[in-house]
């Protein structure tokens, strides 16, 4: 069975029996306007043997290619723009003009100097990847104070540190807040993405993401959906195929994934998102 979902499943079990923020006054408002509560748990760590299986949630299907079209779109992109995203995920978060401000893909696209030259934080990864490989300085991050109040919506996936030991690459994903129900899975599967996409580019295989979440919290109108979901029993773990003729980062395309074996559990509640 999925170990993904062994995690998720004790994870919510965690967060249910934790602490709610009904005694402030927080930002989230539902559709209708009534504010949107938490009940969290303060400092999740897991880790995902990317080596041993791939970790997509089978309590209920995440949705795949969706992940694959917005991790493109931050950190291949480097964009900014939701005209340039398939999906409609962030179109609350822009503008008249499709932008999300000085936000994700903008921050990994700013250049920087270094003693080897100029480079964005992508391109940086991918030089020291394949030129030091040692290195314990292999760090993104678009948590940028000073670009703040231009941004649309703050990171909440924020920093990702690379190392590479014994041919295998790792990834620590740091995340300020999380979602749990709509984004949990989905950020797991993308950087998960990421991690192989990173490793087969630098002649190296994908090894352990660890992943940090601050504030994890489930909303008070998702608490009966998890309560039902975490119910089920997780399914075997399908497998990552990726395209092995890609070796450039910026070659690869959406159809260059796919989950063979995906069997996951029926969920058609559609989850209200809190906004």
């Amino acid at each position: 069975m999925s170990k993904a979902d062994l995690l998720f499943i004790e994870n919510c079990s965690d967060i249910l029996s934790g602490v709610w923020d009904t005694d402030q006054s927080v930002r989230p408002r539902w559709e209708d306007g009534t504010p949107a509560h938490t009940v969290k748990k303060f400092g999740i760590i897991n880790r995902y043997d990317l080596s041993a299986e791939f970790p997509a949630l089978t309590l209920r299907r995440t949705a795949f290619k969706s992940c694959i079209d917005e991790i493109l779109w931050i950190w291949q992109k480097k964009s900014n723009n939701i005209n340039e995203l398939g999906s409609k995920i962030w179109n609350q978060w822009a503008d008249e003009n499709g932008s999300i401000g000085k936000a994700y893909g903008y921050q990994l696209g700013i250049k920087h100097r270094y003693s080897e030259g100029l480079f964005d934080q992508v391109d940086r990864v991918l030089y020291d990847l394949n030129h030091n490989p040692a290195s314990r300085r292999i760090i993104t991050n678009i948590y940028n104070h000073a670009d703040l109040y231009e941004m649309g919506l703050y990171p909440c996936a924020y920093s990702l540190t690379l190392n590479v030991t014994q041919g295998k690459l790792n990834g620590i994903l740091n995340q300020r807040s999380q979602d749990f129900l709509v984004a949990n899975n989905w950020n797991v599967c993308q950087y998960a993405v990421l991690l192989h996409m990173f490793a087969q580019v630098s002649g190296l295989k994908a090894g352990e993401l660890i992943h940090v979440i601050a504030d994890a919290h489930i909303y008070d109108r998702h608490v009966p959906l998890v309560k039902e979901l975490i119910t089920k029993m997780p399914l075997p773990a399908p497998k990552l195929h990726i395209n092995p003729d890609v070796s450039d980062f910026y070659k690869f395309k959406a159809d260059d994934f796919a989950l063979e074996n995906y069997e996951t559990h029926e969920f058609k509640i559609k989850i209200p998102v809190a906004v």
